[in-house]
């Protein structure tokens, strides 16, 4: 599910071409009614064609233009998939087009749109040719270099359809969202509904949420339950990662909640007041940027006064990248790879932008100490935590050891790295003797996901069967798994988490789900009380394998059924006997061995009144129960 938000100078028509796009007004404060123009975020979503065919439902955030409001936009734009860039065709590139676009090439936004609006304005074609070529000479300086320009009128409706069709491509051409199994949403809504209590809204990013999950609001660690969760005002059971939400929350009141607070998962991110970045100070910049300078910082939804110390320089020039502390004056809530905004208070003006490195570093670091600066030159190229859990997804399965030499990260370096992933619970670690074996948490999800599907695919195939036979699990496990060499020990650690977890039943011989029984149709079980009858007619010499068979109507199956659940016993040369009739000649036998010491065969057929075949097959099931053992002719308890 994706996400776009519009960007652009003040009055140059993005609410009108979102209404027009979507049939939904985003201003809803009446000041914005009054004034006519975006205050505050905006919401609405729109229908898009999918290449296959289908339609996909994408949410978008209507930003503020006016340069006293670059807050409130900045606070909606973080979690977009594309950028829809408006700018007037009456009027061209202005201040603020410039500097909304340098926030989205500072937060990496990954694609863009440009709508030319108002064509509806322009009668000279000659002007429309001109700002489309300042549209894509500004754009040429970013990573959005040759993002598609679409003239539109929202008026007229000329170009719309046109616009949605570019949206729909350039969204589809997107990598799909990252999943890390850690969900975390920025709010930039708080309210109120009656009958339903505190609501909040934002992006969901790295993970899902699903109804009835317990939460962690941050930074105030206040704790909330899930009691609803909606997507584009349709109830879904589970949020995906990337889609607009709006969860409703129990144990927790909407004065205790803000713009900027993030909702998690319990124990999974750490509030901080001091982070390490790396920054790009805007070429356009007033004045180069000094250390203990005041700034803004915004990341997520979050707006947070901050002093910026300067690492590894005296100043930062315009267009300069650099190393950067932050320290916050309350905390954050990030995590390593987020990107974030720096504007200078007053007079307000974005200066760049850049990439947390660390969240959590150690300590306030020395300036100009060159082990930290070849710390962070390390974290530029990628966080350790990232790049072991980047190579922990690529194997797939993987031990300790193997995953830090797969890394190539030294030991030190490699350790903390893995003992952060276990404390962010990125990963599901499962013991397999000696050595445990390690999923990514996504992984380990489609694992149990798939094997799933798999056996009650199984089920479905043979319902009157306890469940999978272990040797055939481990192959289809195996499949889910291309690349890994799946030994015996590693299936079964995998078997055993999954049954810890009640996601299936296993035992020595089979797995099945853990809601699944065998269950014989109607008809099926008029055959197995006709066999039965008969069984219970003549108890110790009842209907051979060929006679039982056709009063079941040649169903193997069934007769496999009677013998998994235990209702019938299947002796040697095909001998069979009702479970209950097995054991009483059973404990017959063994208290008469008691009494006499021995017995042969030809007594066993004689106090059964049944044939030496049954009374063979009965002695040898014994035997090889280790009850009795055979002395020439004789049997004798062991």
């Amino acid at each position: 599910m994706r996400v776009i938000g519009t960007a652009g100078h003040v009055d140059h028509g993005k609410s009108t071409l979102v209404h027009a796009l979507t049939g939904i007004d985003p201003d809803r404060l009446k000041e914005e009614k009054a004034r006519g123009m975006t205050i505050d975020l905006g919401f609405a979503w729109l229908d898009l064609p999918r290449p296959d065919g289908e339609v996909e439902s994408v949410g978008v955030v209507d930003v503020p233009g006016h340069i006293d409001f670059i807050k409130n936009m900045l606070a909606g734009v973080g979690g977009i998939d594309a950028a829809l860039l408006v700018v007037a065709a009456d009027e061209g590139v202005m201040p603020q087009t410039r500097e909304h676009l340098a926030i989205l090439d500072l937060l990496a936004i990954p694609a863009a749109v440009v709508a030319l609006t108002k064509i509806d304005l322009v009668d000279d074609p000659e002007w429309l040719e001109l700002v489309m070529l300042d549209a894509a000479e500004l754009l040429a300086s970013t990573h959005l270099a040759g993002a598609p320009i679409v003239p539109v009128s929202a008026v007229t409706g000329a170009g719309l359809e046109k616009l949605k069709r570019t949206l729909a491509t350039v969204l589809t051409d997107l990598p799909p969202r990252r999943n890390r199994g850690r969900p975390r949403l920025p709010i930039d809504r708080v309210f109120t509904l009656s009958g339903f209590g505190t609501v909040v809204t934002g992006t969901l990013l790295d993970g899902e949420f699903n109804v009835g999950d317990a939460v962690e609001i941050l930074p105030a660690r206040r704790t909330a339950r899930i009691r609803s969760l909606q997507t584009h005002r349709r109830p879904v059971q589970t949020a995906q990662p990337g889609s607009r939400v709006a969860i409703n929350l129990t144990g927790v009141g909407a004065d205790e909640l803000r713009r900027g607070d993030v909702v998690v998962h319990p124990n999974t991110l750490t509030p901080t007041t001091l982070i390490d970045v790396r920054f790009r100070l805007l070429a356009d910049a007033p004045r180069p940027l000094r250390h203990n300078q005041t700034v803004d910082f915004f990341v997520g939804a979050a707006e947070i006064p901050g002093v910026v110390r300067l690492l590894g320089a005296e100043t930062l020039k315009p267009g300069e990248e650099g190393w950067l502390q932050l320290r916050l004056a309350r905390p954050a809530v990030v995590a390593a790879g987020d990107r974030f905004i720096l504007r200078q208070p007053s007079p307000s003006q974005t200066l760049g932008g850049g990439v947390v490195l660390s969240p959590s570093p150690q300590r306030r670091w020395r300036r100009f100490d060159p082990n930290v600066l070849t710390r962070l030159q390390t974290l530029a190229r990628g966080r350790p935590d990232e790049i072991l859990l980047e190579t922990l997804e690529r194997l797939r399965l993987t031990t300790p050891k193997a995953l830090l030499t797969h890394a190539e990260l030294d030991a030190a370096t490699g350790a903390a790295a893995l003992d952060e992933l276990r404390r962010q619970r990125a990963l599901v670690e499962i013991a397999a003797g000696e050595e445990s074996l390690l999923l990514s948490l996504s992984a380990w999800r489609r694992l149990a996901d798939g094997f799933a599907a798999r056996v009650a695919e199984h089920h479905r195939q043979f319902p009157l069967r306890r469940g999978l036979p272990r040797s055939e699990a481990r192959s289809r496990m195996q499949a889910l798994l291309p690349g890994v060499v799946l030994s015996v020990r590693h299936f079964n650690a995998l078997i055993d988490a999954l049954a810890q977890q009640g996601l299936l039943y296993a035992d020595d011989a089979c797995v099945r789900l853990p809601d699944f029984a065998p269950t014989p149709t109607p008809a099926q079980q008029r055959s197995i009380e006709r066999v039965l009858a008969a069984f219970a007619a003549s108890p110790y010499a009842p209907p051979n394998l060929q006679d039982t068979l056709r009063m079941l109507d040649e169903n193997a199956e069934l007769l496999e059924y009677l013998t998994d659940q235990g209702v019938l016993v299947r002796l040697g040369g095909d001998v069979l006997l009702r479970a209950e009739d097995f054991n009483a000649m059973v404990e017959e036998i063994t208290a008469y061995l008691r009494a006499q010491g021995a017995i042969t065969l030809a007594e066993v057929r004689d106090r059964f009144q049944t044939s030496r075949k049954y009374a063979q097959a009965v002695l040898e099931e014994m035997d090889a129960r280790r009850l009795t053992r055979r002395e020439g002719d004789v049997r004798v308890l062991r």
